[in-house]
């Protein structure tokens, strides 16, 4: 998303370690993992910053270390933004125990001090350009809220998707601490110059937060993974409660915002489209969004992720979604599956036997898309891999008698 560009471009793939799950369970050496975005990137906050934008970030950054931080990359003000993908040793409640926030009084809510650091940062440059990047912590792991607020969920009906009051409380917040930051840019009349962009990395974990009728959820890539929320808000400038339908990725940004504040880089190649039509409610033109995974990523619950499989969330592989289908490779036994989003939202039913046309012509389009991009595919077979240990494991899970994970996370 701050980049622009698609993992082929900067080799990263997900959190750490490549090689994920137990040894004897992978039948390729995975692809390595890039754990840190290079300086040599132009970041939505440099070019905001070379328009003379004070720029701000508010909770996770989670690209590099020290030396790598949001402010060796065009931020201004960092709040709470160092390595880590999680809060910090301290969890959400203070002492943080995070380098990069000041702790509160003891017991402060993160959720609370980050709307409230932004509220601030708005109210401090109201009179001049400003790019507030807020990527609450929540709703990442640990799950931690506050108690009067489970307390609050503890009485409501829930069913067998969403059944977490902890869960509910910290959503509550982070609702909470949104709608203080949009209420601070009407108080100012900011809503006609304030472009206001909501969304998500990745859906939730499935253990934790079903993404019903969604398949699977953080770390897969069918839709439970993949599909997550998207509102703009501008006042005057989108029509109220107007709908696209059109599909977009978190690339689009960028070039979305470049040509708003009218950005000149020639030099600066982006991997998305601008949106701005949509503002309009104008259609795009159709095209193919691309996913490349080229790792393993170990299961969080066998008996509930519903992914690939139930060792892992999902196996080195692609994906490619144009117009209505979406199809699915998987390197290690060269397995393609097709799927009608439109007609299967869910994901349930292959279709790549019966439609053999759509599913050459999409693995076609994906093929001349990795080939273009040099996309690292994995082919080395690991030797450590056990088909007989895999066959076991499977028996187990199918027979209930393994729950939860299966294996801590290992470097193999």
């Amino acid at each position: 998303m701050l980049s622009g560009k698609y993992t082929t471009e900067h080799d990263i793939y997900t959190v750490g370690n490549s090689e994920r799950g137990n040894i004897k369970t992978r039948k390729l050496i995975p692809t390595k993992n890039n754990k840190i975005l290079d300086l040599d990137f132009i970041l939505i906050p440099e070019m905001f910053k070379s328009e003379g934008y004070t720029n701000g970030i508010f909770g996770k950054w989670h690209l590099g270390p020290e030396g790598f931080y949001p402010e060796q990359s065009g931020f201004d003000v960092n709040i709470a933004g160092r390595e880590n993908g999680a809060p910090g040793p301290g969890g959400y409640f203070s002492p943080y125990e995070n380098p990069k926030i000041e702790d509160g009084p003891k017991g402060e809510y993160l959720t609370d001090r980050i709307g409230d650091e932004t509220v601030k940062f708005i109210e401090g440059n109201q009179n001049r350009r400003f790019f507030a990047y807020v990527p609450f912590y929540s709703v990442h792991t640990p799950i931690q809220s506050k108690e009067e607020y489970r307390e609050k969920y503890l009485n409501k009906t829930s069913d067998n998707y969403h059944n977490r009051p902890d869960y509910a409380a910290m959503i509550h917040s982070l609702d909470e601490n949104v709608g203080k930051i949009l209420n601070k840019i009407d108080e100012l009349n900011l809503s006609e110059k304030t472009l206001i962009i909501f969304t998500s990395d990745n859906g939730g974990i499935r253990d934790i937060s079903n993404q019903f009728p969604l398949r699977a959820g953080k770390g897969s890539y069918y839709e439970g993974g993949i599909k997550v929320p998207l509102i703009f808000s501008w006042k005057n400038k989108i029509k109220s409660q107007s709908k696209s339908f059109e599909r977009v990725v978190n690339l689009d940004f960028f070039p979305t915002l470049k040509n708003i504040i009218g950005y000149k880089n020639e030099k600066l190649k982006l991997d998305g489209i601008d949106l701005n039509p949509i503002f309009e409610e104008k259609e795009i033109e159709e095209r193919a969004l691309f996913f490349h995974f080229p790792i393993y990523l170990e299961a969080y619950n066998v008996q509930k992720d519903n992914g690939f499989d139930p060792i892992f969330r999902t196996r080195p592989g692609s994906v490619v979604i144009k117009g209505d289908w979406k199809l699915h490779h998987y390197f290690e036994d060269n397995d393609i599956e097709l799927y009608n989003l439109k007609d299967d939202i869910s994901e349930s039913n292959d279709l790549s036997k019966e439609n053999i046309e759509k599913t050459l012509e999409l693995y076609s389009e994906l093929n001349m898309w990795r080939n273009k991009r040099n996309a690292p595919i994995p082919n080395r077979l690991n030797p450590d891999y056990d088909k007989k240990f895999v066959d076991s494991l499977l028996v187990l899970i199918k027979n209930k008698k393994v729950r939860g994970r299966l294996f801590k996370k290992q470097k193999s």
